[in-house]
């Protein structure tokens, strides 16, 4: 088994503070800070190079209609790059912080996206009266797979989750439709987990992992951003994954009473 890869320490604890520690969550997010670079950065984007490499079909999708935000979404994160410290920004290539050259291809924008940030990233657009799942790159799922999940609504991208139910689904499809382009939004969850893995991709029917009783643990800070021409909605997602001794004292029996 390879070294798993892997944060020195979790930014934030959403267990231990009152307004993350029930769902959904929300706050809202402070200047500029939707992408991030941290400690684990050349690991894992060398693991969504590999991926993307070994595993296109897995990691990439988007829908003939999502072409438009998806082009928005392109041109916001190079922009967002271009005053990002590490980064270096040309006419046809970014050079990443780990010293990484990626040619810039706009007509494979959710691929070349994946190379370019640690975050995975969702484009959410309303359908009729729900926001559809219409574009994707995402190198590290929690237990779903990105072709079952493409096209469908909020509520059917989170089947088989038990808590997620159609009460859920009217509240967070009501958050989406509120979202202003200039507020974007953030959460965080945490899990404890046997395997440290960042892909772990599951089908809906395939059996839940048990994670009790693991040594890592596992937090996504969930970023929710209005593209202000197409309307899209971004769904960014930071994983990180540590070593369960790297919290405090007080994080670990707040995060095992959280667990049950």
């Amino acid at each position: 088994m390879t070294d798993p890869i892997l944060q020195t320490r979790l930014p934030f604890a959403p267990w231990m503070d009152p307004r993350t520690a029930r769902l959904p969550g929300i706050l809202q997010v402070e200047g500029d800070d939707w992408l991030r670079v941290d400690d684990a950065f050349a690991a894992q984007m060398a693991e969504r190079d590999r991926l993307l490499a070994t595993r296109p079909e897995m990691v990439v999708g988007m829908l003939d209609s999502a072409g438009p935000a998806a082009g928005e979404l392109y041109a916001e994160v190079l922009a967002r790059l271009g005053r990002t410290p590490g980064y270096h920004v040309g006419a046809s290539t970014v050079q990443r912080p780990d010293g990484v050259t990626v040619a810039l291809d706009p007509a494979q924008p959710m691929a070349t996206l994946l190379r370019l940030v640690q975050e995975d990233l969702c484009l959410m657009e309303k359908h009729g009266d729900e926001h559809v799942l219409t574009a994707a790159a995402l190198c590290f799922p929690a237990s779903w797979w990105l072709g079952e999940k493409l096209g469908r609504p909020l509520l059917g991208i989170h089947v088989p989750v038990p808590s997620y139910d159609a009460d859920i689904a009217r509240r967070v499809q009501r958050l989406f439709d509120a979202i202003r382009a200039e507020q974007p939004l953030w959460r965080a969850n945490a899990l404890i987990y046997r395997d440290p893995t960042l892909h772990q991709p599951r089908r809906e029917d395939d059996p839940r992992i048990d994670r009790h009783g693991g040594s890592f643990v596992r937090s996504e800070r969930q970023v929710l951003r209005r593209l202000p021409r197409t309307g899209a909605v971004v769904f960014s997602i930071h994983t990180y994954v540590v070593r369960i001794e790297t919290l405090t004292p007080a994080e670990f029996d707040g995060l095992q009473k959280a667990q049950r």
